[in-house]
């Protein structure tokens, strides 16, 4: 009787130093679904938050690669997400404008649950992804969530020991 040896190859893969941007869609998600935030709002002020001060000029700029909408500027100011900080007084001038503390407050947990620093709440009240009555897709997300905040409660373990 011959006897077949197998040869089996050993793969061996780096762990990349960042990958933050890994749950960048279940993130964004989350944040669309706690916040009422449409997809273009939010790329804008992901952009406009390292902006600090701007003009209307500087939005229109950015705006242009983003689908078209005419009152995407005015519906931020409307909805509470940019707010004026100050108007013009001189025909040099232009009013300048800064996100306001809900959207500096809200990019900043975007950022922190990105990073790993945060985990996504997992309270029906605080979360609607989490309700009984929640749809196919928010339980689709709802098992990549709690397999992202399993993964960032091992990472602080690690740190921690």
């Amino acid at each position: 009787m011959k006897i077949k040896k197998i040869i089996t190859k050993t793969y061996y893969r780096r762990t990349p130093e960042h990958d933050w941007l890994k749950y960048f869609r279940v993130v964004r998600f989350w944040i669309r679904e706690a916040y009422g935030i449409r997809y273009a709002e939010l790329e804008m002020l992901l952009f406009l938050y390292g902006e600090n001060l701007f003009t209307r000029r500087d939005f229109d700029k950015f705006e242009k690669l983003m689908g078209w909408n005419v009152e995407r500027f005015n519906n931020l100011v409307t909805d509470g997400w940019v707010i004026k900080w100050r108007t013009r007084h001189a025909r040099t001038e232009s009013d300048l404008y800064t996100l306001s503390f809900k959207a500096k407050r809200i990019m900043n947990a975007f950022y922190k649950k990105l990073s790993g620093d945060d985990i996504i709440s997992e309270n029906p009240r605080k979360n609607p992804i989490f309700k009984k009555n929640a749809s196919t897709q928010h339980k689709a997300y709802r098992g990549m969530i709690l397999e992202m905040n399993e993964s960032i409660r091992q990472r602080q373990r690690l740190v921690q020991e």
